[in-house]
């Protein structure tokens, strides 16, 4: 900005123009009508704030590959597991019978599963376990896992430059916008170079700057909009 229209602008402005974005953006990522395959996957990140690790849960449609929960929590426990789960069954119009979470043998998925059976919510867990197929459940969902493995090292090659956050509302508003990126603008090799979520709108302008500020715009109108 300074070099082509000699313009001085602090990091302080460029830390409130991401926190301004995300607050717009969130609600829209979190209520958007996602169109789900049916198969998710659930694993956690380390990102820093505060100067300490903190756990970020993904969880995943690893078909459509869209994000579908991204909290943050300073511990790795099963309340954050519960959170994050219950996100996904949030957006499900219907839960399914044969409904599976594919995670890691961390225990604070079988607790939550428990937790939601208590209040009449019932799905499978299957965890994969290791790095080598030792039972035919990790033989069979390993390649899901590796999926969502997948989403953390493209989070973290993104995250990896910021050296961390100084509060949880910056950490709150990197990942919100990094989940809008992915969603909605970030193409797929596995998609055929789709973004999982096709938006017209996003089709009219020529670079991703033109296609930040559409999506901006999109958020902004959809409180407005009677069937949202």
């Amino acid at each position: 900005m300074k070099d082509v229209h000699g313009v001085s602008i602090s990091h302080q402005t460029v830390l409130n123009y991401e926190n301004s974005a995300a607050l717009v953006l969130k609600p829209y990522v979190d209520h958007y009508p996602y169109e789900l395959s049916g198969q998710y996957c659930g694993n956690e990140t380390y990102i820093r704030v505060n100067g300490r690790w903190h756990y970020l849960f993904f969880f995943f449609d690893t078909v459509k590959k869209i994000i579908l929960s991204y909290p943050i929590s300073a511990k790795r426990d099963t309340l954050t597991a519960i959170r994050a789960m219950d996100t996904v069954l949030s957006r499900m119009k219907k839960i399914p019978e044969d409904l599976v979470f594919i995670v890691d043998g961390n225990p604070i998925y079988l607790l939550a599963q428990q937790f939601f059976a208590q209040h009449g919510i019932a799905f499978d867990i299957k965890q994969v376990i290791g790095l080598t197929n030792k039972d035919p459940v990790t033989t069979k969902y390993r390649p899901m896992k590796q999926i969502i493995e997948r989403l953390n090292r493209t989070f973290k090659g993104n995250y990896r430059a910021t050296h961390g956050f100084g509060s949880s509302v910056g950490s709150v508003s990197f990942v919100s916008l990094f989940v809008a990126y992915f969603n909605f603008l970030r193409s797929h090799a596995a998609l055929e170079g789709r973004v999982p979520v096709v938006l017209p709108e996003l089709d009219e302008p020529k670079n991703m700057p033109g296609r930040w500020v559409k999506l901006l715009g999109l958020a902004q109108e959809w409180p407005k909009d009677p069937s949202a």
